[in-house]
């Protein structure tokens, strides 16, 4: 029996839509990052990227269990002395809520050269409106 590998003309990309109201950031990320990566495909290969596209709606009401919204730091540094700026998750929600998605679905990625191209096919909206109508959007339960 021989491996059977994907040809790049059998990838069928589909866009998904997502309402994240009332959902909890972590569990929506993994299913989101599994869409991203095509691992709900019979044709999953993981050095080729058969993933679908995902839209995210209504990123202002995910929701934080536990304390994290307090206790959840998010930090980057700038490499010179002194320069680690950090942000609560409280804050990120109020002032940027799409990154706070686009942080976990990017930390759930694998990190190779395919993680990039597959951020740039998550699409997050802070309202329940998104520009994206002509590509024949499916609801994702």
């Amino acid at each position: 029996m021989r491996t059977y590998s994907v040809k790049g003309d059998e990838i069928r990309k589909d866009w998904f839509l997502v309402d994240a109201t009332g959902q909890t950031l972590g569990r929506l990320a993994t299913r989101i990052a599994g869409i991203l990566t095509g691992k709900h495909k019979p044709i999953y290969t993981p050095h080729i990227d058969v993933g679908d596209h995902v839209i995210v709606i209504n990123a202002d009401k995910i929701v934080l269990t536990g304390r994290k919204l307090e206790d959840k730091m998010y930090g980057r540094h700038s490499q010179y002395p002194g320069g680690l700026k950090q942000i609560s998750a409280k804050d990120l929600l109020k002032n940027h809520p799409e990154r706070l998605l686009e942080y976990a679905v990017k930390g759930m990625l694998p990190n190779n050269k395919l993680r990039d191209y597959r951020m740039g096919k998550l699409r997050v909206y802070v309202g329940p409106e998104h520009p994206h109508k002509a590509q024949k959007v499916k609801n994702l339960q």
